[in-house]
């Protein structure tokens, strides 16, 4: 454990915070504006947010890659390596816009999935720099670092979206700054030598056995369905107001807000499962979900958008920091990697696939019956939860 008397924040999990506020950065950027350059470069409407399905099946097609390179060479250069990738990516990104390349937008965004796979292990990096008893926090309060990537993502791409001729370039040249900015932050971390992997991935149990595990399988759901729901909606969103005739100036104030419902909560979620559990916490989590899709349901107005998407974040929230606490409990340290890459691969395939269906049904079915599709995996995890609920219940009778 990092030598500090404040048992939560201590200064590597404080540094990893920021990383994390980068990371999202990224992330809400290209979710901002992946799918309007898309649309506009795209051959046929439909293939709008490719760009924004090649960044999570590029994360899913690196979640092994990410794990081996965790595994060889530690947390810190895996991370730095992320976010060399990140820098090129967003440069060729900016490449692809400036030559009005569809194509090579789709890969530049598919290369940046690296970085996105690397990110997503800064939740579990959280749990180790800080006391077992603090874990559930520290996963929380890392995840809270987003809202820097809340309140700047969709800023930068307001601000940046006509500082060239071509749109949202310089959006793109501002994210491989901050991917610089990350990679010096990344520098002064330090993770213990007692969680560095010297073992081979094969070590452990067998990933199906860890899989088949009622807890295990549950957090993958919650983690999955409930990225799932959220990227759905939340990579519709921009198209959907556009749709509408709404300005870029609302669909940038209702993702930041959306993304400060996302990680917001992470400054006492930890502290909420700690005190009512994780399953109540992620039972929280959908019910905020479906009440997100009745509000979307109920019209189109600017205050609808607005008052939907916080919810969705809030409910991801819940979800997403609940099933990796989850997670945690049912893997030993020597099955790490392949656990925590076995997580990820289910997230990213997931959002892969609602990535491709927002642009899908958003151009050719509407608003209204991609939040109905929505209401689909809201109730499998719902139902998932209520099946671990009462697993728990007649193991702790008996």
């Amino acid at each position: 454990m990092p030598s500090n008397q404040h048992p939560l924040l201590n200064k590597n999990l404080c540094l990893l915070i920021i990383c994390q506020g980068l990371f999202l950065t990224n992330n809400v950027t290209f979710i901002a504006i992946n799918g309007l350059v898309g649309f506009s470069l795209a051959p046929l409407s439909w293939m709008a947010t490719l760009p924004v399905m090649g960044y999570v099946v590029g994360a899913a097609f690196s979640t092994s890659l990410v794990a081996k390179s965790q595994n060889h060479f530690g947390r810190k250069i895996s991370f730095q390596l992320g976010l060399m990738v990140a820098a090129f990516s967003a440069l060729l990104c900016a490449y692809a816009a400036f030559s009005k390349n569809f194509w090579l937008l789709v890969i530049g965004t598919f290369i940046a999935g690296y970085y996105s796979a690397n990110g997503q292990l800064y939740r579990f990096a959280a749990a180790e720099l800080t006391e077992v008893s603090q874990r559930d926090k520290a996963v929380s309060w890392v995840l809270a670092g987003g809202i820097l990537g809340a309140v700047i993502g969709p800023n930068l791409a307001s601000w940046t979206r006509n500082v060239f001729e071509t749109a949202f370039l310089g959006a793109y040249l501002t994210l491989s700054i901050a991917a610089v900015m990350g990679m010096l932050v990344m520098q002064f971390i330090h993770f213990p030598e007692e969680f560095k992997t010297q073992h081979a991935l094969s070590d452990g149990r067998p990933l199906n056995v860890i899989l088949r595990q009622p807890v295990f399988l549950v957090a993958v759901i919650g983690a999955a369905l409930g990225y799932g729901v959220m990227n759905l909606l939340m990579a519709a969103t921009p198209l959907a107001m556009q749709i509408c005739g709404l300005p870029f100036s609302d669909t940038a104030l209702v993702l930041e807000w959306h993304v400060i419902g996302m990680f917001a909560p992470g400054f006492f979620t930890g502290a909420l499962i700690q005190r009512f559990g994780t399953l109540k916490i992620m039972g929280v989590g959908v019910s905020l979900n479906f009440l997100c899709i009745f509000i979307a349901l109920s019209g189109t107005d600017l205050h609808q958008f607005f008052i939907a998407l916080f919810l969705l974040g809030v409910g991801w929230n819940f979800l997403f920091t609940g099933s990796t606490s989850l997670a945690m409990t049912a893997y030993k340290p020597n099955e790490r990697d392949k656990a925590q890459a076995a997580i990820n691969f289910f997230v990213f395939g997931t959002m892969a696939f609602t990535s491709f269906g927002s642009g899908a049904l958003i151009t050719s079915q509407g608003w209204d019956i991609l939040n109905l599709g929505s209401l689909i995996p809201a109730a499998i995890t719902a139902i998932a939860l209520a099946w671990l609920g009462l697993q728990q219940h007649k193991t702790h009778q008996a």
